[in-house]
């Protein structure tokens, strides 16, 4: 008799255990992340952000890398749809052309979390969230901070991020709002470096071979590592970076203060990527179906070269 209530009491444990278990599979959160690329430090920075925070929490974490193509973040968002993950998070490439895949996940019940780049749709109902950065105050601080610096009177050339994304629409944007009210600054040559320091460098080499390149006293890039391929050009002409032209630029990677204390960038305005821990917050408040704001902005500032030795080692990207 003994035996066999020793037996039913480690069977009946056995069940719990197993019962026990089985909710802990189910309660893991299963979240496919679809990410631009490799582009520059920040966007390396902001995966390494998204991926040790998911390990943090214990996510399930399915990481899809676009290497800047739509059509490769769109099949891998239909994947994670055909695996049926509980939420899909992505900074989208470009701002549009969204709308069908979205479709396919609300259909399918997946709710879907904008990070760092929002879309343009039709339906905002198609995305619970969008978190990052207002890319607009970020043109309008780096216009400020170089209305001040030149006292209203440059003669700018500018590098554009890739073409159709949300910052390098909106950093324009903002940028131009601000020095439009200055009729002596003037953007006499634009065109898209695609955030990276190679194409940055390649198109400050044909700014400086123009007509209008002797005439170049600022260069406002759309982010750090454009401005830094940029900086490499000038040298390489024989120019002398933050001083013949003076450089504003966003994202404030650690390469941009080190640029800055060697005195060859001029201002950075903060994009901060690390924002893993805010986005894993909002993904595990939409898997319990809680209501969440529609827009979360990151806190960022804007640091010059007189700040840049104190901050330097304060970065961790």
């Amino acid at each position: 008799m003994r035996n066999r209530i020793i037996g039913l009491l480690a069977g009946t444990a056995l069940i719990a255990a197993s019962v026990a278990g089985y909710a802990e599979d189910k309660k893991k959160l299963v979240v496919g992340f679809s990410q631009i690329g490799a582009e520059s430090g920040w966007r390396t920075a902001n995966t390494a952000s998204v991926k040790d925070e998911a390990k943090k929490r214990g996510i399930d974490l399915k990481f899809a890398d676009a290497q800047q193509k739509q059509e490769n973040q769109i099949k891998a968002i239909r994947s994670f749809i055909a695996q049926k993950v509980d939420v899909i998070a992505f900074s989208p490439v470009v701002e549009t052309g969204w709308e069908p895949v979205l479709k396919e996940a609300k259909k399918a019940g997946i709710p879907v979390v904008l990070s760092d780049r929002a879309v343009e749709v039709s339906d905002e109902s198609l995305y619970k969230c969008f978190i990052g950065s207002d890319f607009v105050e970020e043109g309008r601080r780096a216009g400020k901070w170089l209305v001040e610096k030149t006292g209203g009177k440059a003669q700018i050339a500018e590098l554009v991020g890739t073409p159709g994304a949300a910052p390098a629409i909106d950093r324009k944007k903002g940028f131009e709002e601000v020095i439009a009210k200055y009729p002596d600054m003037k953007i006499i040559k634009s065109q898209s470096g695609d955030f990276t320091r190679a194409k940055g460098k390649e198109v400050m080499e044909a700014f400086l071979k123009s007509p209008e390149g002797k005439n170049i006293n600022v260069l406002y890039a759309h982010n750090d590592d454009m401005a830094l391929g940029a900086i490499q050009a000038m040298e390489e002409a024989g120019k002398k970076p933050g001083t013949d032209i003076i450089i504003v630029s966003i994202d404030g990677v650690k390469g941009a203060f080190e640029a800055m204390v060697a005195g060859k960038l001029n201002c950075t305005v903060e994009c901060n990527p690390l924002i893993g821990p805010q986005l894993f917050d909002l993904i595990e408040k939409v898997a319990a179906g809680k209501e969440i704001p529609k827009r979360v902005v990151s806190e960022e500032g804007v640091f010059d070269q007189s700040q840049a030795q104190k901050e330097l080692p304060n970065r961790k990207y």
